[in-house]
């Protein structure tokens, strides 16, 4: 009898690197700790002061934007999408829309970004799912994510 259950994989940036198109300075995940095909996905992202955007978000009082908050945690969804999947080499990922977006706190330098994506639903090219960050075990920020499948340009 064979075990049908997904087994649980971790990704190091070199594995992420491998499946994200992103690059520096706009790669937004450094790790998986945990990540079952279909199911759910736990990363993170360790948040320094060396940021670019910190230069300009704010002078003086550095804080995360949401929005790079809400791509990171696309990313986390697309390798989650990504893992139970074959090929991808000719794929992206596109962000298509957010849901239900909350931010509860702000996000500073020395924080660790933990981001979780669950409840993923994939019809036809179409994949949503439920997304949340936390710092220090709090909710950060939430959102549902949805995304297409797409032909990557040039493919």
């Amino acid at each position: 009898m064979q075990d049908t259950e997904p087994q649980s994989q971790r990704m190091d940036i070199q594995r992420i690197l491998s499946i994200l198109p992103h690059r520096y300075p706009f790669l937004l995940v450094d790790r998986v700790v945990e990540c079952v095909p279909g199911s759910h996905i736990r990363a993170y992202k360790n948040v320094s002061v060396n940021e670019p955007f910190f230069q300009g978000h704010f002078p003086g009082v550095p804080i995360m934007p949401g929005v790079l908050i809400l791509e990171a945690l696309a990313q986390t969804g697309g390798l989650l999408a990504a893992a139970g999947m074959g090929d991808l080499t000719d794929k992206l990922f596109l962000f298509t829309g957010l849901d239900g977006v909350k931010f509860r706190r702000q996000v500073v330098p020395g924080d660790r970004l933990d981001l979780e994506c669950s409840n993923m639903r994939m019809k036809l090219k179409l994949c949503k799912m439920e997304a949340r960050a936390f710092v220090d075990g709090k909710l950060a920020t939430e959102a549902q994510i949805t995304a297409a499948i797409g032909d990557r340009p040039g493919a």
